[in-house]
């Protein structure tokens, strides 16, 4: 009898306290959500703006020729890993291809003496970068510089007598050398994506052209020499990060 009483009273107590019955059903709290990491190996494309300069001396006259700076339309891709240390330090390398629009790079014509019009062009015609970066999260977003090094291919340097008609080829088409800097920002906009807008400056290595001795023209033996050689590039990218994060 005693326990059937007890029994009761305790199934009334329980009942007059919601508390207490809502505290003998233990529920577990919600996962955290796993913490966001740049630590991933990542493939994306890109495109953008380039501006190159180009200043051409001669050594015959003491001339110099500038292109100014010449707008094109850059586009390509890039691959790289990066590696999140804790604390938000990231650091990561990266290599870069893109082609360039670039079909009218000659620069302005001079007049030299004897009344001839001189030009010459050599056309940029990709890039190829392998670069390091070093940068700083936070969470999603990251911050970051770059530096390292590349090469441009380039269409043939040539100089024009435009009052001749007449035209003189370094040789084929080559590739130039230069260093690289640059920097820009990243966001991780979802778990395997992030999009990025970057500037660069890629200053380059000259060449020279020796004009024939034989050549009829008023250049006869005259060695141009590119030199102060730059191309400045703003480009927006989209990368795919491999792994889960």
């Amino acid at each position: 009898m005693k326990t059937l009483l007890g029994s009761a009273a305790l199934v009334a107590l329980i009942a007059t306290c919601p508390a207490l019955a809502a505290d003998l059903s233990y529920k577990a709290p919600p996962p955290m959500a796993p913490v966001f990491s740049w630590t991933s190996f990542y493939i994306g494309g890109n495109l953008g703006g380039a501006w190159t300069n180009n200043t051409i001396t001669d050594s015959l006259y003491g001339l110099s020729f500038s292109n100014g700076s010449n707008a094109v339309f850059v586009g390509g891709g890039q691959v790289g890993f990066n590696y999140q240390f804790a604390g938000g330090v990231v650091v990561g390398i990266e290599g870069d291809f893109d082609w360039a629009a670039n079909n009218n790079n000659s620069v302005t014509g001079v007049v030299v003496p004897g009344g001839d019009t001189v030009t010459a062009s050599a056309n940029d015609r990709w890039t190829a970068t392998v670069a390091g970066r070093l940068g700083y999260a936070f969470d999603r977003w990251l911050i970051y510089a770059k530096g390292g090094g590349g090469w441009v291919g380039a269409n043939s340097f040539t100089v024009t007598d435009v009052t001749q008609g007449v035209s003189f080829t370094a040789g084929n088409s080559n590739t130039v050398s230069g260093w690289l800097i640059g920097g820009g920002f990243e966001w991780a906009f979802a778990n395997n994506w992030s999009v990025r807008a970057e500037y660069d400056y890629f200053g380059l290595s000259g060449r020279s052209f020796t004009v024939p001795a034989t050549a009829p023209v008023a250049i006869t033996g005259d060695t141009f020499t590119t030199g102060k050689n730059n191309i400045q590039t703003a480009t927006v990218g989209i990368n795919y990060l491999f792994g889960m994060h």
